[in-house]
């Protein structure tokens, strides 16, 4: 009996067949863990590019903001928390550590030009986001979720998009002189719209950041960005302003305008595309709204914050110690007009020069167009018609020679400085009657480019989209127009 029994036992202790089954479920557990890590890498691997896209992306929209104080909060609208506005992602639980979005101000980028000024007080945003991704099977090996943060710094401007003309026109009648600013040192106004250009100077590009050194012929780099000219009003002499684009003598305006009878308005024509009088070979005296050309000297190069005092557009600005630059000879009072279609005029002109560039005009005034000296002076105007050029209706002639410019394709800026709300524009009978600071606003292309300066309760002018009223803060708002914000390394100081 037992002979049968043992060789059957002996035969299934021998069977091997159930261990490969034992094996392959071993080996299926382990490649479904690999498998299950690979797909947790994958869902970490987009998180956190997701996560540094929308940091970035937060960093650079709060930079924009700089010098306004709403960077923080504009950071914060295009991060990848609260109200989402940030396309590169959609996840969620994103959270900023204690401290973040914060405004800093890097002395690197004091050191090119790039101030901290108020309201914001900064000249970069840096943002860190922090978020927990869940893991589908880390939890096999004991780590069921993930956290992971991003950091990015962006500087406030330097990546220069478009070359750019710009026509600073600034009011140069008696007032400007005789009235002073106590929010600007209680120097006169004109002195403070000269710091203001300067400023203005000092946040453009001369020519490409890729250059340590900018290489000048005639004023204007080989390689040059940003071009500024410098116009004003009423009209000066040639002769007095400087000389031809080939052979600038306007260091004469360190000194001021010199002495002597200031030329009567002049009307250039509403379509020319190019202003002449000061391109001629021998000005004399013919009287000119452009106190100079479109130069790019104003800095040796877009590294250097210091402005380059050899250059005659900084000295007519009042950079260079012991210039006294622009002055305020007084004259035919104010009239906007002729000097808006001068500036575009030469505009055009300089356009068709530099393909791709864009066209600027920045205006500053104290006052409002009701000029009564040129009417019986003036060659040319009509005292009844009320259009261009006439002596009357004078405001909105400007906002008409403005918008002009505008539908050209020129960008306005208009600085009411200490414009008035009531008892101005007396020469008008329509729209603009009664109104500088409303002539002012409507002349700049977009309510985003009309500023008040020397803001207070007895004037009222103030503008709603740009708070700010000093002009240094108004210049380094316009120039951070001219560029955008650029990532920067986080371990800038």
């Amino acid at each position: 009996m037992f002979k049968n029994v043992t060789p059957r036992l002996f035969s299934r202790a021998k069977d091997e067949s159930g261990q490969a089954l034992v094996v392959v479920s071993f080996a299926m557990i382990v490649m479904l863990g690999f498998a299950g890590l690979v797909i947790d890498f994958g869902r970490v691997y987009i998180a956190y590019h997701q996560l540094q896209f929308s940091t970035d992306a937060a960093a650079m929209a709060g930079a924009e903001q700089l010098p306004n104080s709403t960077a923080v909060s504009m950071a914060t609208t295009f991060s990848a928390t609260g109200t989402n506005n940030n396309q590169y992602t959609n996840l969620p639980n994103v959270t900023f550590p204690t401290g973040y979005p914060q405004v800093k101000c890097l002395a690197a980028l004091t050191a090119q030009g790039e101030s901290c000024i108020a309201p914001g007080n900064g000249n970069a945003v840096q943002v860190v986001q922090q978020v927990t991704v869940k893991l589908y099977f880390g939890g096999l090996f004991g780590m069921p979720s993930f956290t992971m943060s991003s950091k990015a710094t962006a500087a406030m401007r330097g990546a220069n998009s478009t070359p750019y003309n710009v026509a600073i026109i600034i009011d140069s009648t008696a007032s400007m002189g005789s009235n002073t600013d106590s929010s600007c040192g209680g120097i006169t106004r004109i002195k403070c719209a000269l710091n203001g250009v300067q400023t203005l100077l000092q946040n453009m590009s001369p020519c490409a950041a890729s250059y340590s050194s900018c290489v000048f012929t005639n004023n204007v780099a080989t390689n040059a960005v940003d071009t500024v000219s410098l116009f004003t009003f009423p009209n000066v002499y040639a002769s007095q302003a400087g000389g031809s684009t080939t052979t600038p003598t306007i260091g004469q305006l360190c000194n001021g305008y010199g002495s002597g009878t200031l030329p009567v308005y002049t009307f250039p024509s509403t379509t020319a595309t190019t202003y002449t009088n000061l391109n001629s070979a021998t000005p004399t005296a013919t009287a000119t709204y452009m106190v100079t050309p479109f130069w790019s000297d104003y800095r040796t190069s877009d590294l250097s914050g210091s402005l380059n005092t050899a250059s005659y557009l900084v000295q007519d600005a009042g950079g260079k110690s012991g210039c006294s630059g622009m002055t305020t000879p007084g004259g035919d009072g104010t009239y906007y007009a002729g000097a808006i279609y001068a500036a575009q005029a030469e505009l055009v002109h300089q356009a068709s020069l530099r393909s791709g560039s864009q066209n600027v005009i920045i205006f500053l005034s104290d006052g409002d167009a009701q000029s009564t000296m040129f009417q019986t002076t003036a060659p040319g105007f009509s005292t009844t018609s009320g259009t261009y050029p006439s002596s009357k209706n004078q405001c909105a002639q400007a906002v008409t020679a403005a918008k002009a410019a505008t539908a050209a394709g020129t960008t306005v800026y208009t600085v009411a400085y200490g414009a008035a709300t009531t008892g101005t524009c007396s020469t008008d009978t329509g729209t603009y009657a009664g109104s500088s600071c409303a002539t002012l606003r409507d002349m700049a292309s977009t309510l985003a480019s009309f500023y008040s300066a020397d803001y207070n309760s007895s004037n009222g002018c103030q503008s709603q989209a740009q708070p700010t009223s000093n002009l240094n803060q108004i210049f380094t708002s316009i120039a951070n127009d001219f560029t955008q914000s650029r990532l920067i390394p986080d371990n800038v100081t």
